[in-house]
């Protein structure tokens, strides 16, 4: 089906008049990884090429000397070996992450922070036992509302010094999918990822997904630490208290056909027939349509099985690719009816942005 939807100049450009990346932007950039577009293109992604965030340094952490603790509101504690965890049932599940902060800085003004533009998502293969079973056993209290997960990273964050940490409501936590991973891709975690087991939770942004963890508490009160009440909250304002950030907003990109210039990026193809290619997910219900847009007019793509029920889809559309300069664009529809906005509604942190990929061509003959 054809529709005419909007159209308009490449609101990706980035806006000089929006001043350069600060040094510290800079600095985060270099420490954290960003997926390349063109890795879309694989079902899994790499452990190399998925995106990486690490808050503060990524520990060294003996495996043979670490523990994990489950305590707090529960009847029977636990603490466990890696061996221990790995001779328990073991799930591999394919599972898209996505960054909260992904697109941030498309944002106009642009808010300070790590300056993603589209690549804070990567798919991976991961392999661990499934958690619901471990706090059967350990017995949570009636009154437990929540699981505190910490990780071994320390540092400093709007002025509070603290262990990186994450709730999830006791509802969330025996879900399918919501695995103590230890190995990435068939191998063991890599020390950026969370060596040696992390916590991941299909559907929500990758902050929930603790890594390095060292510990899961069951609390009667809702969890107050930095990353919840601080961090990670859509807010008008910076005296806004917000709202938190949790599943991932539907979203669809697309991997940049033809070549690119060294330095601007911009993508040169030949004329003729083209197949535009890229992934699509959601954190709500699942994918259930992806358009791609040529100029303003806009095509259903055919949109291909993913690997797993918490994985990214596939999609595709043939384009007969003239010469000139064109500006392509995809846009995801969910199971919820929720779609990709055409423009971003700002915030003060940069959370939560899905709106429509726009990428501009040069065909040449």
């Amino acid at each position: 089906m054809t529709t005419s939807l909007p159209h308009q100049a490449d609101p990706h450009a980035l806006d000089p008049t929006d001043g350069p990346l600060t040094v510290e932007e800079l600095r985060l950039a270099s420490r954290n990884h960003a997926l390349p577009l063109e890795a879309l293109g694989s079902d899994v992604t790499p452990a190399g090429l998925h995106y990486v965030v690490v808050h503060f340094d990524i520990p060294t952490i003996d495996a043979g000397q670490w523990r994990l603790r489950l305590g707090g509101a529960v009847r029977r504690p636990l603490e466990l070996t890696l061996d221990a965890i790995r001779t328990r049932p073991r799930s591999t599940i394919p599972v898209t992450l996505e960054c909260a902060g992904n697109g941030r800085a498309l944002l106009r003004p642009r808010p300070v922070s790590q300056p993603w533009l589209l690549g804070g998502v990567g798919t991976a293969e991961w392999t661990g036992t499934p958690l619901a079973p471990l706090l059967e056993e350990a017995g949570l209290d009636a009154d437990a509302v929540e699981l505190v997960f910490t990780g071994a990273d320390h540092g400093i964050q709007g002025d509070e010094e603290h262990d990186y940490a994450r709730s999830l409501p006791v509802g969330d936590t025996s879900g399918a999918g919501v695995l103590l991973a230890y190995e990435m891709n068939g191998q063991p975690l890599p020390p950026q990822h969370g060596y040696p087991l992390r916590l991941v939770v299909p559907g929500w942004y990758g902050m929930t997904s603790v890594k390095w963890l060292t510990s899961i508490e069951a609390v009667t009160r809702p969890f107050d630490g930095f990353q919840q009440r601080v961090a990670y909250r859509r807010q008008r304002d910076a005296e806004d208290p917000g709202e938190p950030v949790s599943r991932m907003r539907v979203r669809s990109l697309l991997i940049p056909p033809g070549i690119p210039d060294f330095f601007t990026r911009r993508r040169v193809l030949r004329p003729g027939s083209t197949l535009l290619r890229g992934r699509a997910w959601s954190g709500h219900g699942t994918v259930e349509r992806v358009e791609v847009g040529i100029d303003g007019q806009w095509l259903d793509a055919r949109l291909h099985p993913p690997a797993g029920p918490f994985a990214w889809h596939g999609w595709s559309l043939e384009w007969d690719a003239r010469p000139g300069d064109h500006e392509l664009a995809c846009r995801a529809t969910d199971t919820t009816g929720e779609a990709q906005p055409f423009a971003q509604a700002w915030n003060h942190q940069g959370m939560a942005n899905n709106a429509v990929q726009r990428l501009v061509v040069t065909v040449r003959g």
